[in-house]
């Protein structure tokens, strides 16, 4: 399965969010600047975090991006949805009904197809790995220099 870039710009975002949480709002540039990201098309990415309530967007000088809510309430899958959306990786469109298939009685398909079943039972136990793990697991998870690089590349910016 592919997916854009975005899902790691937000959740590598959602991270430094977390680690400077006690902070105003970070603006675009700054967290771009962070990850040496274009601040325009990081912008972009993190829009549909603020529609789904991940993360708050304050406009103006002093504006930016903050966690919507703890770290704890946001989930993997969260930020995942949110960028590539909610429909499903595997879109069966019953090719099996066409050509050769067309001949066949009614009876032959009225279980669903074998493809699609195996499909949706992969892509439901990847969305159930990834909604288990949150951000505040990931922060847990990081190297604790990270969040000390963060704050102090931040702080140095900010100075």
């Amino acid at each position: 399965m592919m997916m854009s870039e975005g899902v790691e710009w937000g959740l590598h975002c959602c991270l430094v969010l977390g680690w400077l949480d006690e902070r105003a709002p970070i603006a675009t540039a700054r967290l771009a600047e962070i990850f040496e990201l274009p601040p325009e098309y990081l912008k972009k990415r993190l829009q549909p975090l603020v529609r789904e309530g991940i993360l708050e967007s304050t406009p103006g000088v002093r504006g930016g991006y903050r966690l919507a809510k703890g770290p704890e309430r946001i989930t993997v899958m969260d930020v995942v949805a949110a960028v590539e959306g909610r429909t499903g990786a595997f879109q069966c469109t019953e090719i099996r009904r066409r050509g050769a298939g067309e001949t066949a009685g009614k009876s032959e398909f009225a279980k669903p197809c074998g493809i699609a079943t195996v499909m949706r039972r992969a892509e439901m136990a990847w969305r159930r790995e990834l909604s288990s793990q949150t951000i505040a697991d990931l922060l847990a998870d990081a190297p604790a220099n990270a969040a000390t690089r963060a704050r102090r590349f931040y702080e140095q910016r900010t100075a």
